[in-house]
């Protein structure tokens, strides 16, 4: 007889104002998973003390049928402070009927009932402690050693994050599972619309070509380097240069990255623009004349990803899982030389064949990549637990 689970999802990432790749990550595999095993029983986890009909609305389109909702109407801020201190239950809150609890941003609490599975993204406030909010890295100090040793099972994106765990946790070794990122094939596709197309740009005030980078601003997305070799690029081309425009949420630290633009006095060609909508994206990327995304270090790396299935040519650093991700589909630049940057900047450009050969291997590259083939992946390593 078929073993049914009842499996919970931590759902703090998801019900966050502007979701971010944790969040993008949890929805894809949750909600392929609960499609694709519809014999389980599947619930969503949230702590809401005031706000929650907000919070419902955002957890809702990925909830659908096949996922239940539990809030507990208590701070998940003075949760996550007291458990970091004190062994607070959290099966006091959301109940003993579990057979998992999946925790998708590194952090388990404790006294968890049934199995726990955490996911650790990545190791970079080991790896470069400098690149992150002093209060991030507080709390996975405090809180990630605790936490991987209380999980059953660690969930992490690539074999390069593999390595850099055991890096720094060799202890935990045995516990380490590989799964992937995925990519909504449905939502990330070459897009037909020019008017959607232009449209877009022209609610940014994006006129003309341009180089997109889509993603947090911030320090270990190298992009003062990125702005250094186009600055290196637009001395170098005659004519009216593409545009740079950086789109994303302002992260820690963003305030050097506008200064660099204004150091270079480039005001005029890099863009940076308000928080783009989850609807507008794919028509973003694919009016791109390339997709940059030269960071220094990444756990996997979904927006190259997402560019690729909609056929923009795409140029990444030879840094951490980038390379695992793109292939030999993209063009690689160290990320550390700004020269470097800038070469693949002015090639992407300037090679119109080598852009349409990127693109048609990208769409292709990208197929590997399905949130079905992550879910998959991630309910095999449930079944290992049982």
């Amino acid at each position: 007889m078929m073993k049914r689970f009842n499996i919970a999802f931590d759902a703090v990432p998801l019900i966050s104002d502007k979701m971010t790749g944790i969040g993008w990550c949890e929805a894809g595999q949750t909600t392929a998973l609960a499609k694709l095993h519809p014999e389980n029983k599947y619930t969503y986890n949230y702590f809401s003390r005031k706000d929650h009909h907000i919070k419902r609305e955002r957890i809702k389109p990925f909830a659908g049928k096949n996922i239940s909702v539990k809030c507990s109407h208590f701070s998940g801020y003075v949760y996550r402070a007291l458990s970091a201190f004190l062994p607070v239950p959290y099966s006091a809150f959301f109940g003993r009927k579990s057979d998992i609890t999946h925790f998708f941003n590194y952090i388990a609490p404790p006294c968890v009932h049934g199995k726990t599975v955490i996911t650790v993204h990545d190791m970079v406030y080991k790896a470069f402690p400098e690149t992150v909010r002093t209060r991030t890295k507080l709390m996975l100090d405090m809180g990630l050693k605790k936490s991987m040793k209380r999980a059953d099972i660690i969930v992490t994106d690539s074999e390069f994050s593999k390595t850099e765990i055991i890096k720094y946790f060799p202890q935990h070794e045995k516990k380490i599972r590989v799964v992937p990122c995925g990519v909504d094939l449905d939502k990330f596709k070459p897009c037909k619309d020019s008017e959607k197309i232009s449209a877009v740009k022209k609610s940014l005030g994006i006129d003309g070509e341009y180089f997109l980078y889509l993603g947090t601003i911030e320090p270990r997305k190298n992009l003062e380097r990125l702005i250094e070799a186009y600055y290196a690029f637009v001395k170098k081309v005659n004519k009216k240069p593409p545009f740079l425009v950086l789109a994303g949420a302002k992260g820690w630290l963003y305030d050097d990255i506008f200064g660099k633009v204004k150091k270079l006095g480039l005001e005029k060609y890099v863009i940076f623009t308000k928080y783009v909508p989850s609807e507008d994206i794919n028509a973003l990327m694919s009016g791109a004349l390339s997709f940059v995304f030269p960071s220094v270090y990444e756990g996997f790396g979904m927006p190259p990803l997402e560019a690729m299935a909609c056929g923009v040519p795409v140029l990444v650093s030879d840094s951490a899982s980038l390379p695992e991700v793109t292939g030999d589909c993209a063009v690689i630049c160290d990320a550390c030389s700004v020269k470097s940057i800038a070469k693949g900047l002015y090639r992407l450009y300037s090679d119109e064949n080598l852009r349409k050969d990127l693109s048609r291997r990208g769409i292709e590259r990208a197929k590997n990549f399905t949130w079905e083939k992550s879910a998959e992946c991630l309910y095999n390593v449930y079944k290992e637990l049982f």
